[in-house]
């Protein structure tokens, strides 16, 4: 098998292992839920997050059964390994929005060598959506997508992501502030995979926060954007790594602003 085979066939075990965790987040959503709280009152998990990572992890193992797999739940790894084949998953990455019944929740997946991503998928059953990336581009719902052409930051619309704790509210409210005096427009959706996709369609121009973000919660948006052509930094400019602090993602015309922005939040 060929170097791009493989790499083919890696992007469709992540959008296969995704569409099987979605599919049992799909058919729990609305329904009786028993919600749990881990690190916070706000930081929730479900017997379906539980469930979900299995069968995400059962779709992997049929086609690579020995890589290791970093995941948001159980006893799953929390690092990415510096060296090597791994998976990182979220089995429902938006389990507020979940719980709450709101749709913006999904399935991410991302297959990643070396620390570098090299396909991804990002399944919302409840949009019926789809995201996915490989070494052909970026898609949703199989149709190509491209980011935001938009270069005025007076016409962008922007969104703040990641969760500060109540004892960082300040920053949370530096970064909203940053972002309504620099942009057009603001979105928050609690689903930081969707958001980062929704700067890979262009339906949003940009996404950033200060904090470092946890792998299960970035890599596969982050590789969408890239394949989609966007561009994702840390906050010294420099391209973003799963272990990066701070994320700036953005179509790449208002990078700079956005940047200005995140880094705005901590002055």
């Amino acid at each position: 098998m060929s170097d791009s085979d493989e790499l083919d066939r890696r992007a469709d075990t992540a959008v296969r292992a995704a569409r099987a965790g979605a599919a049992i987040a799909g058919d729990a959503f609305r329904t009786s839920l028993d919600v749990e709280t881990k690190n916070g009152k706000t930081d929730v998990v479900t017997r379906a997050d539980r469930e979900a990572q299995v069968a995400v992890i059962e779709a992997i193992r049929e086609t690579y059964p020995d890589d290791p797999v970093v995941g948001e739940e159980d006893d799953e790894l929390k690092a990415v390994p510096k060296s090597g084949p791994a998976w990182i998953v979220d089995p429902i990455d938006g389990t507020n929005n979940f719980v709450r019944g709101i749709r913006a929740f999904g399935t991410a997946v991302a297959a990643v060598i070396d620390g570098e991503p090299v396909g991804a998928a990002i399944v919302c059953p409840a949009l019926d959506d789809e995201y996915r990336s490989g070494p052909e581009g970026a898609f949703r719902n199989d149709e190509p997508i491209a980011v935001s052409d938009c270069a005025d930051p007076e016409a962008a619309t922007v969104s703040p992501t990641f969760w500060w704790d109540f004892d960082h509210r300040d920053q949370y409210a530096a970064a909203n502030r940053e972002i309504v005096t620099r942009f057009g427009d603001m979105r928050r959706f609690g689903c930081a995979q969707l958001g980062l996709a929704m700067v890979a369609s262009g339906a949003l121009e940009g996404i950033t926060t200060n904090l470092r973000a946890n792998p299960w919660d970035t890599v596969a948006g982050v590789h969408v954007i890239r394949q989609a052509g966007g561009q994702v930094t840390d906050l010294e400019g420099e391209r973003w790594r799963h272990d990066s602090e701070g994320l700036v993602a953005s179509n790449g015309a208002i990078h700079d602003e956005l940047l200005e922005a995140a880094r705005g939040i901590d002055a």
